[in-house]
């Protein structure tokens, strides 16, 4: 019989996807721009590298702990970091019972856990979307299942599109039209304001 497919298996596709593609960058392109205006490569890597820390402590119970959540000073080798801290959330997540938990996530709503697996979306949808800034911005391709982009188009459809994407240290913004021709993952990144043929 078949099982449905649960976000902690459809965000460890999402993760994995963002370790393929992290693992090709190079040094020398950390300077580079990304799609995130704020950023540049190596500050999104560290961003990145923060979350997912965060959500691993946050699925053990320690979302709160602010300190959790901060961005690392830039190491002598990102990639590696970057790759730890993505195993590090992904044996979290495969923990029994993980979906049972309450997940605190301050940078959201400070004091009010989230179930498991609306938290657990949040991540996958950041992933698919990072992972993409991360391959635009050292000029690679990256493609992701079906059943992977369905979900995350459904939870990014629940995702208000109001005057708080204009405030500093949004998480996304503004929706811009789709571009013809964008495909569904190009309809998600319209969806949460990037332009899907950026730097175009």
């Amino acid at each position: 019989m078949h099982m449905p497919t649960t976000i902690v298996e459809l965000d460890s596709r999402a993760v994995r996807a963002s370790i393929a593609v992290v693992e090709r960058v190079q040094l020398e392109e950390l300077a580079a721009p990304t799609p995130c205006a704020q950023w540049t490569l190596g500050e999104l890597l560290s961003h990145l590298t923060a979350q997912h820390r965060g959500f691993a402590a946050a699925a053990g119970g320690r979302g709160g702990e602010t300190e959790v959540w901060r961005a690392p000073p830039p190491g002598p080798d990102p990639v590696a970091d970057y790759r730890k801290a993505a195993e590090e959330v992904l044996a979290a997540f495969a923990e029994d019972g993980v979906l049972d938990r309450g997940f605190l996530l301050p940078e959201i709503v400070p004091d009010q856990p989230f179930p498991a697996e609306m938290a657990i979306g949040f991540h996958t949808v950041d992933y698919v979307v990072h992972t993409w800034d991360v391959a635009r911005s050292i000029g690679v391709d990256v493609e992701f299942d079906q059943e992977l982009l369905d979900v995350t188009g459904a939870i990014v459809a629940r995702i208000p599109d109001g005057p708080e994407r204009l405030a500093p240290g949004a998480s996304f913004g503004p929706a811009v039209a789709v571009t013809e021709g964008s495909g569904e993952l190009g309809t998600i990144l319209a969806a949460l304001g990037r332009s899907p043929r950026w730097p175009g």
